[in-house]
């Protein structure tokens, strides 16, 4: 898969929890049920490609303004510090919550930063099939699969991992064709975190001495 579209897929999950795409009518009836992912997909995808086609000349202008809009809906959708410590893996064993968030805080932003204007060029005729809605082992929430549709494109299976927190459904990873960007980033932080401490990552990731790079490799 291009780079760009790769770009763009993990921008809008970043911030929605799913692309800002419009599904079929049979999709929406499905997701009627109230507080279940498929119904937050749906609400979420809704609002974000109404506000992007409303305040996509003020986004353009004012990137200030992309990046708030793109944060308060990341806290909102994304479950930050559970997926830090899945990307920290063993490295996070141990660790406190404090340190944990400092990581967290640090990727999200990279994120952010790294994919966030992605979305001024989001193709807001891209559709999404959901093909399944399947529960994780052990409890561990719900996987989402879905397809991109593109004209004058293959589909491109993008993935969705999803736990219940208390609070409400989250994300706490995202595949793109068969790349999980928890395994990809897991990857890419485990030699520098052989070497340092979680704070001291975290702050070569804020300096930019450190980026995630969700396509490597694409």
């Amino acid at each position: 898969m291009k780079t760009k579209i790769l770009s763009l897929a993990l921008a809008a999950a970043f911030v929605a929890a799913a692309p800002a795409v419009t599904f079929a009518q049979a999709q929406a009836a499905a997701a009627s049920k109230a507080g279940t992912p498929s119904k937050m997909v749906l609400d979420n995808s809704t609002r974000i490609l109404s506000t992007l086609e409303s305040r996509r000349a003020e986004f353009t202008k004012n990137r200030g303004a992309l990046r708030q809009f793109i944060a308060t809906e990341f806290n909102s959708m994304f479950d930050r510090d559970y997926a830090a410590r899945l990307v920290l893996g063993a490295h996070g064993r141990g660790a406190s919550d404090a340190d944990v968030k400092l990581f967290a805080d640090a990727l999200a932003d990279g994120l952010m930063s790294r994919y966030g204007s992605s979305l001024l060029d989001l193709n807001t005729r891209l559709k999404v099939r959901v093909k399944s809605e399947t529960a994780l082992p052990n409890g561990r929430g719900v996987r989402v699969s879905s397809e991109f549709l593109r004209q004058g494109g293959e589909p491109v299976p993008v993935d969705y991992f999803m736990r219940n927190t208390g609070t409400g459904w989250k994300v706490f990873d995202v595949m793109v064709e068969g790349v999980s960007f928890v395994q990809t980033f897991r990857t890419q932080f485990d030699g520098p975190l052989g070497r340092k401490t979680i704070p001291q990552v975290a702050a070569d990731i804020r300096a930019g001495k450190l980026q995630a790079d969700a396509t490597t490799n694409q």
